[in-house]
Formats: C-alpha cells, sequence, structure tokens
C-alpha cells in the first residue's frame, strides 16, 4: 500500500521532477550560468509567448485533442498589420493594438466557425491558416523588417517595474513583491485546505500543504531574487501572470470552464446533457486567436520590430508545453498550473541549449523527444490507472 502511494507520488509529481533534473543538468554544463540573474530574465523574456499562446492551445486541447497549427503563422501576420500601422502609418500605439485585437477577433470568429459549425476537421482549417498567414506576413513585411517599434509599445511589454524604493544594486520593490506572493500563496493553499474540510470533500495532509508551500516559495523568492539583480520585474512577467490566473480561475472556478473538461470527455454525452457543444468549439478557437495577439505583441516588443521570421515554430512550443505539463493528448484532462510547469520546462530546455550554443536543428530534435516522450508517458500513465 505504502509503495502503491509513492509510485502514485512520484507520477504526480514526474514533470516537476525533471524539470529540476534539467534545470541541474543545464546549471553543471553551462558553468552556472543557467543561474545568472541575465538567464532569469531572459527567460522571461524569451519564452513569454510560449506561456500565453500555450493557455490558448490547453482550451482548445480540452475539447478533445484539438490542436491549432496557424497561431505561429498568425503571429507573424498580425505582427506585420501591427508594423505597418505603427512604423510605416505613424498611427497611435493604443489605436494601433485595438486595430491588432480586431483582426484577432476577426479570424477566430471566421476560424471558430469553420470547426465548430461547418464540422472542418481542425487540423484541417487551421493548417490552412498556418500556410495562408505565413505568407501573406511575410509579403506584408518584404525583405527586411518592419523597425523600429515605438518606445512607449516596447516598454509596454519589455520594460521592467521601477524600483520604488531606489534600491542600489537590488530592486527591493522586486523582492518585496516576491515576499507578498509567497504570502498570497500560502493563505490560500491554507484556506482551500480549510474550506474542503468544511464542505466534507477529501483534503490533503497538512505536511502536503507545507511542503508544497516551502517548494513553491523558495522557488519563488529564487526569482525574485535574481529579477531583483538584473533590472527588476520585467512587464511581460506580469502580463503572463495575469492572464494565467485569470484562465486558472475560468478553468477552475466557472461552469463554462467546466464544460470545456466536460466535452473534452465524451462531445455527444455533453451535449445530450445540454451543453451547447458548438458554442465550446468555437470559443475556443477564438479566444486562441485573440491570445495569439498578445503573444505578437511579446514578441515585437522584445525585437522592437516585426519581422517575417517571427512565429516560427511557436506552434510547436505552445502544443508541447501543454502535453509535457500533463494536458490529455486526447482531451479531457490537463491544468493551467501543469501547464505552467510544462512551458518552464520548454523555456529551460530552449535557454539551455542557447547557452550551451547548440545548434537549432538540434534543439529542434531535443524538443520533439521530449513531445513524444510526455506521450508515451500519458500513455504509459493511463494504462498503470487502468490495471489499479
Amino acid at each position: 500500500m505504502k509503495m502503491n502511494k509513492t509510485a502514485d507520488i512520484l507520477r504526480k509529481h514526474t514533470m516537476k521532477i525533471v524539470l529540476v533534473l534539467i534545470v541541474i543538468f543545464f546549471s553543471m554544463t553551462t558553468k552556472g550560468q543557467m543561474f545568472a540573474p541575465s538567464s532569469f530574465q531572459a527567460l522571461i523574456a524569451q519564452n513569454s509567448y510560449v506561456f500565453i499562446l500555450a493557455t490558448g492551445m490547453l482550451m482548445c486541447m480540452l475539447t478533445g485533442g484539438n490542436i491549432d497549427l496557424s497561431v505561429g503563422s498568425f503571429a507573424c501576420f498580425v505582427g506585420a498589420i501591427g508594423g505597418m500601422l505603427m512604423v510605416k502609418a505613424q498611427m497611435p500605439v493604443p489605436a494601433a493594438m485595438l486595430l491588432m485585437i480586431g483582426a484577432g477577433v476577426i479570424y477566430g470568429i471566421v476560424e471558430g466557425f469553420l470547426i465548430a459549425y461547418l464540422n472542418i476537421p481542425p487540423w484541417i482549417a487551421t493548417l490552412a491558416g498556418y500556410l495562408a498567414f505565413r505568407g501573406w506576413g511575410t509579403a506584408l513585411i518584404g525583405d527586411s523588417s518592419i523597425a523600429p517599434m515605438p518606445e512607449s509599445f516596447t516598454k509596454m511589454f519589455n520594460g521592467s517595474v521601477p524600483d520604488f524604493f531606489g534600491g542600489k544594486g537590488i530592486n527591493i520593490t522586486c523582492l518585496l513583491a516576491g515576499v507578498i506572493v509567497c504570502a498570497l500563496f500560502v493563505l490560500l493553499q491554507l484556506k482551500s485546505r480549510k474550506d474542503k474540510i468544511k464542505k466534507g470533500y477529501e483534503a490533503e495532509s497538512m505536511a502536503g500543504v507545507i511542503v508544497r508551500c516551502v517548494v513553491v516559495c523558495a522557488v519563488i523568492l529564487l526569482f525574485a531574487y535574481k529579477l531583483a539583480q538584473a533590472n527588476g520585474i520585467p512587464n511581460n512577467l506580469i502580463w503572463v501572470a495575469v492572464i494565467v490566473l485569470v484562465y486558472s480561475f475560468i478553468t477552475e472556478k466557472t461552469t463554462i470552464g467546466r464544460y470545456f473538461y466536460t466535452i473534452g470527455g465524451n462531445v455527444e454525452a455533453g451535449r445530450l446533457s445540454g451543453i451547447d457543444t458548438k458554442k465550446i468549439f468555437f470559443l475556443a478557437y477564438l479566444n486562441m486567436a485573440v491570445l495569439t495577439v498578445f503573444s505578437a505583441w511579446m514578441t515585437m516588443a522584445r525585437l522592437s520590430a516585426a519581422t517575417a521570421m517571427a512565429g516560427n515554430n511557436y506552434e510547436i512550443d505552445a502544443i508541447s508545453a501543454c502535453v509535457v505539463g500533463g494536458v490529455s493528448a486526447y482531451g479531457g484532462s490537463g491544468t493551467v498550473f501543469g501547464m505552467v510547469i510544462g512551458a518552464a520546462l520548454i523555456g529551460v530546455i530552449n535557454l539551455g541549449m542557447s547557452l550551451m550554443s547548440i545548434d537549432a536543428n538540434w534543439q529542434m530534435v531535443v524538443k520533439g523527444m521530449v513531445l513524444l516522450a510526455a506521450v508515451v508517458f500519458e500513455i504509459l500513465n493511463n494504462r498503470d490507472k487502468t490495471k489499479e
């Protein structure tokens, strides 16, 4: 019985353990560069798009393992629109951003309609977008990039929160924010356990809650300390945190969030129970298109340009982050927190291999193997559960 419980715990936390081992591996192979303050900042700056796109991809995959292959190409296309409006037409940044969101909504409506109401398979509909938007975006940008982006725009997504306490050599505001986040996390964990006990639900042991709080708070404080040594809290981290928290609330606390899980488990059963399944499919792809615009903003701000290469393999990273993070390739299961772990793992792999100067082609090989291993693990894990 004890061995079964231990095996269950290890199975539940496999990807977290893998993440720690990969961080240790890259720390050793890069001679400590992985733990440099600049590396922590780069991890966020270079991979913020992964967290945002993976959040949208999660909602698509929950509906039955469906994916969106067009996100990278659409990010390139909408980036080209933004570059033309902000740089060439000198349009005010807020107006240009609204038009980019409008383009995302229009594409999301068209894509959602094709998939939900015309019953076109998602991979076919999004493959068409993958091809069309890559060509369209490249044609709009041309041979050279559109640059530079307005300073107000780049600061919005690629700047940092100023230190309100005027710390010298270390950002006090960043450290204080880390402590506050830790305190809130601990309070929420304790409240959640108390509520479960009050309602008569099965609750985790206090020892388990304490261990989780210690581990998570240690990670948060490490990030806060390293970022405080760099430029403080990156603005793109705030954007990512807000989006992740909003979608975590939607999937865990709202009725419509539960609908995504229900139809992912069995579409026909969901329809017979009164769920408008077509509406859920439609919302999943509309949501994905809008979040793709956010990822385009992140990329444009980081590069201070709109380039034809923007968005390359974004769809691969987003899908990988979800699958590695425990989102079922068949739909119906997965969490935002698990997706965050998966996105962090993909980000660490990206950063670690870049620090080691590994060729981009070999980086793709490694990420492909990681994705395959995650799917195999899910299949074996489900098989073990069935035997039990």
